[in-house]
């Protein structure tokens, strides 16, 4: 059942490349009681869907144990000073690693027969080959225990469940060179009795695993990197609140405040919770949200968003959401939500690496083979190094890398102006979108509308309309209901109650009062209710009609401003190829005119929900890609039927919406913003992919020999080894490209 469905965010150890993401998550789906699992790389996360009846937590870590790797509940986990100390230990590991195999490299120029540096180490030439092979062997058997023991542990657990992973390409090929390199220091006459040579690789053992650890060490420096946004965000909530009790102020921690509770923000804080205020006044950075760096002034009766900075006032404020209820817990919840999901583009990536170290080793024992055969007796250190090349070359962390880097950093970049996506599927479709269909009230317009007419007829008179409409209206959130409000308000009227309210979705609401029927809307509730209308008013106006007992007593008009913005944003849109269409249910002489300011292609008036629904099918139909940007309340259906759906909104329910984006701003430039992140990051997407996966179908081939007939070019496992170690830095560097996009 879905209401007995549970999510929990699983941290797991152990991985490092995406074949690892790939058995832990076949691990996990296969866990009885589990929906859904994602696995995030980057993040080192899982994402795990769960129904409680059946599994709990304890279960999904088994889990992931049994598939070869480590996890632990979310709170038993300390994710920053574990990352801390595991870069700071893969920096020395590495550049340990790297100078020990640069000195391997320097003692074994005798052994090799080079006589470059006879001159000028000549005591090194002095010494005997044995004590030179000795040291060497001392030297890396230190180094594989030290630097190497993370690796040789992943891959044998991963062994141990009948898996592979990119350490295993990584130790078969430094344990194979180091035995072999062994048996030619301690038995060399093994070699010599059939003709081999007994060559050493103790320096290409080395080099392989510092190369990997200074890979993996830039890659996790990455990988950090790319998670700023996020961290950035969960940092904003400060740890304790002053807590107002029988008028005591005392610091508590954040955990201890529920709503309702009275908190205390003195000048240079930051807000904690989510409130209203209710004694002071202040200038309060709301660029959380907002995005405008300039303060704006906050006072009694003023909502406040935890996270925000209070500048120079003291004030009193009851809390209303906390913890994950709040602007900046629904926030946090949706990009991690959104950076754990998976893109379609992932699924081919997911694909190949499932196959791509099995694949490998077998092209690995096939160039050992072909080498050996086609070559003499003294070839076969030869066919022995080139298939090590072929092993520590390949690199299925590339691709793994390759989608969830940069939609990590997209996704980032977005909540940091004001664009919540809600996943890797919203970004890749929003990027296809060549139409976009706004709504006109607050998505072109401020939705604040200004009743600037008031047209009685029938005898009746401006303040008798007006009360009746205030009557009806007093309850509703519709903008125009505020409008009506308003005015009524402005002239001393008070409404009358009203009895048997039915709001009619894209009409209008009708009710009872003192005992008649009352009817307030558009021309569609009108004809409804078979009621004429005497008079059209002024046809640029938006129009409520007011009918009483089945008569028509007049109309009030209203006029909504422009948003600032709305024209440039149209503009921009126009520019990157759209189709752009209004779709509202205002009349159309009205809908007509905003458009015209606006500069839209096309404007459809006087539609229904359901009519904004058929519209947008219609453009699918034809084949257009279609973005729809409206409210996300009367908007729904139409948000959920687009390909993309943008909801404007900044309430405190960010999670309702029904779009792929939320652009918290109410800017409708943020949807020339969105649309222009999806794309670029579609990009880089596919630049990631095109080199990791051509990195593998280039690199493998070279290492394997083939360029060797034609043109003489054989990789040494030290080149091939930095190669790989590259392949998965230049992913990510490219992906934090997107970190300095601009909207």
């Amino acid at each position: 059942m879905a209401g007995s469905v549970k999510t929990v965010t699983v941290p797991v150890m152990g991985m490092s490349c995406a074949t690892c993401q790939v058995h832990i998550e076949k691990a996990l789906r296969e866990t009885p009681g589990v929906s859904e699992a994602q696995v995030n790389l980057l993040a080192h996360k899982a994402r795990v869907t769960y129904n409680p009846a059946i599994a709990q937590p304890e279960h999904l870590i088994h889990a992931i144990r049994k598939a070869g790797y480590d996890a632990a509940l979310p709170e038993e986990h300390h994710h920053h000073e574990e990352d801390a100390g595991s870069e700071a230990t893969l920096k020395l590991r590495a550049f340990s690693t790297l100078i020990a195999g640069v000195i391997a490299m320097v003692l074994s120029m005798p052994l090799m027969h080079h006589a470059m540096f006879a001159s000028l180490l000549p005591w090194l030439y002095r010494i005997s080959h044995a004590a030179l092979e000795y040291t060497l062997l001392a030297m890396t058997l230190a180094g594989i225990f030290w630097a190497g023991l993370p690796i040789y542990r992943g891959a044998w657990r991963a062994t141990l469940h009948g898996a592979s992973n990119m350490n295993t390409l990584v130790s078969l090929g430094t344990v194979a060179a180091f035995l072999y390199s062994a048996l030619a220091t301690l038995a060399p006459q093994l070699f010599l009795k059939h003709g081999l040579h007994p060559d050493v690789y103790y320096e290409s053992v080395l080099l392989i695993l510092g190369f990997l650890l200074l890979g993996k060490w830039l890659e996790a420096r990455a990988k950090h990197r790319t998670l700023d946004a996020l961290e950035l965000f969960a940092k904003m909530q400060p740890q304790t609140a002053r807590l107002l009790r029988n008028g005591a102020e005392s610091e508590v921690p954040l955990a201890e405040v529920r709503p309702g509770d009275t908190l205390a923000v003195r000048p240079g804080e930051r807000i904690p919770v989510d409130g209203v205020i209710l004694e002071g006044t202040s200038s309060i950075d709301e660029s959380l949200i907002t995005g405008e760096s300039v303060p704006v002034v906050r006072s009694k009766g003023d909502r406040i968003i935890g996270g925000s900075v209070n500048f120079d006032g003291a004030f009193i404020y009851r809390a209303t959401s906390v913890g994950a209820d709040s602007v900046l817990g629904q926030m946090l919840r949706l990009m991690e939500q959104a950076q754990s999901s998976k893109a379609p583009m992932q699924q081919l990536a997911d694909r190949v690496s499932a196959i791509f170290v099995p694949t490998v080793l077998i092209i690995a024992v096939l160039t050992f083979i072909v080498w050996a055969w086609i070559g003499s007796a003294a070839d076969f250190s030869r066919a022995f190094a080139i298939s090590i090349a072929v092993l520590v070359i390949a690199c299925p962390c590339a691709m793994g890398l390759a989608v969830p880097a940069a939609l990590t950093v997209a996704i980032g970049r977005g909540a940091q102006l004001g664009i919540l996506f809600k996943g890797g599927e919203s970004v890749e479709r929003l990027a296809h979108v060549d139409t976009v269909v706004l709504d006109k009230t607050g998505t072109l317009t401020l939705g604040k509308p200004e009743i600037t007419a008031i047209h009685p007829a029938n005898g009746w008179d401006e303040r008798q309309l007006l009360a009746v409409a205030a009557a009806l209206e007093q309850s509703s959130e519709h903008p125009l209901a505020h409008a009506v409000m308003v005015h009524a308000r402005s002239e001393g009227i008070q409404p009358a109650p009203a009895t048997e309210l039915r709001a009619i979705p894209g009409k209008g609401i009708a009710g009872t009062i003192n005992g008649s029927s009352a009817a307030a809307g558009n021309a569609a509730l009108m004809r409804e209710h078979d009621i004429t209308i005497s008079s059209n008013g002024t046809q640029t106006a938006t129009l409520l009609h007011i009918a009483v007992d089945g008569v028509y007593r007049g109309h009030l008009e209203a006029q909504d401003a422009l948003r600032p913005g709305a024209k440039e944003a149209i503009a921009s849109l126009q520019a990157l190829g759209m189709k752009t269409i209004m779709l509202t249910g205002d009349n159309q002489k009205a809908a007509e005119k905003v458009a015209r300011e606006a500069g839209l292609n096309e404007v459809r008036a006087e539609l229904l929900p359901e009519g904004k629904l058929a519209a947008i099918r219609e453009l699918q139909q034809k084949g257009c890609k279609v973005a729809m940007a409206g409210d996300g309340i009367n908007d729904a259906a139409a948000l959920a039927q687009a390909d993309a759906g943008l909801a404007i909104g900044t309430g405190t329910d960010l999670a309702r919406e029904a779009g792929d984006a939320i652009l918290l701003h109410g800017d409708p430039r943020q949807i020339v913003g969105a649309i222009r992140l999806a794309r670029q990051t579609l990009r880089v997407m596919r630049q990631n992919l095109v080199w990791a996966m051509g990195y593998n179908l280039i690199g493998i081939p070279i290492a394997a020999g083939v360029l060797y007939p034609a043109l003489g070019i054989l990789l040494s496992p030290v080149i091939a080894s930095a190669a790989m170690a590259m392949s998965s830095v230049s992913v990510l560097s490219n992906s934090l490209r997107l970190k300095g996009f601009q909207a």
